[in-house]
């Protein structure tokens, strides 16, 4: 049903309100008799299941299908192996069709509705699997339609590799790709039906990483300085600050590394944040406290801190 939304919602966008029932009628037409292509299409990238910038027959896949359809082909966009856009069509409006294909690390899931593990090391939690190709389908269901009318415009869909943790379309913007645009259009898999504007939270994601000094925990534990205590201080800190930030914030993170052996006092530790806010200016700050809590607990337990940000989106 989604893919039927937005295929109609860019002939609409389009050739205005007259005439939509009619090109409604001839891009979902388009979509049921090809539903079985794009419905393996879909299943073909659930067993991929590629996590982020790493997505290479996910990529190729969708690139072949649009490709198939006489779209030009644009592979390797901002630097990104993974990331393609594929054009057809000419004049305005300029319409961008959002298409992501990534999938989570470790939520390797077979085809059924209670975990069952497919042994693998990624999955599509988040129906990444669907949204690509839902994108891709629609994209080529307008272009059929355009070209069968004669109306001109310009169907554009952008291949945007690792949303899960990545943030292609930063990327993407930042290079000007988007600056022709008119509209753009992107949808996720839900258990409702709709088309309408949403937004999302702002995002900084970010790995702390503490460098310390090893020694033998039981022989010589006074000489060691523990990068596991720095991060465990830090996620402390930052769990007693929950209660001091605005109820919309969303604070979680991991431990990435935290030691190789127990009676070895660990010279290096990482952990992995997660810092959401619905206003980016509010979150500036948040994350300014994070990072003094990081700050914070180097200082407190004799160790050496560093972070990288691995990526930030607004809102």
């Amino acid at each position: 049903m989604k893919t039927r939304t937005i295929a109609t919602l860019l002939t609409v966008i389009i050739s205005g309100t007259a005439g939509a029932e009619d090109a409604k009628n001839q891009v979902t037409s388009f979509l049921d008799d090809h539903q079985e292509d794009f419905s393996k299409v879909a299943m073909d990238i659930w067993n991929y299941a590629e996590v982020g910038y790493q997505e290479e027959k996910s990529s190729a896949l969708l690139q072949s299908q649009l490709k198939e359809a006489s779209f030009q082909i644009e592979p390797g966009v901002a630097g990104m192996p993974t990331a393609f856009i594929a054009s057809w069509g000419q004049g305005k409006p300029v319409i961008a069709i959002l298409a992501e294909y990534d999938a989570l690390p470790g939520l390797s899931q077979q085809v059924a509705t209670e975990r069952q593990d497919a042994g693998g090391t990624a999955g599509h939690a988040c129906g990444h699997h669907l949204f690509g190709t839902a994108s891709t389908a629609a994209a080529i269901a307008a272009k059929e339609w355009l070209q069968r009318s004669g109306t001109s415009g310009t169907i554009r869909l952008y291949g945007t590799p690792a949303e899960e943790g990545g943030a292609g379309k930063v990327y993407m913007v930042r290079e000007g790709f988007f600056e022709d645009v008119d509209v753009s259009i992107g949808w996720h898999p839900g258990d409702n039906n709709d088309a309408s504007p949403v937004t999302s939270l702002a995002n900084i994601s970010t790995k702390f990483r503490f460098y310390g000094r090893s020694a033998h925990a039981a022989g010589a534990p006074d000489q060691g300085r523990s990068a596991l205590d720095a991060v465990e201080s830090l996620n402390y800190m930052v769990n007693l600050m929950r209660e001091h930030v605005d109820s919309t914030a969303r604070i979680h993170y991991i431990i990435t590394r935290g030691g190789e052996a127990p009676n070895v006092v660990p010279d290096f530790a990482e952990v992995y944040y997660y810092t959401r806010h619905p206003d980016v200016v509010a979150l500036r700050g948040i994350w300014e406290r994070v990072h003094k809590a990081a700050e914070g607990a180097a200082l407190g337990t004799g160790t050496r801190m560093e972070y990288e940000i691995i990526h930030g989106i607004y809102a």
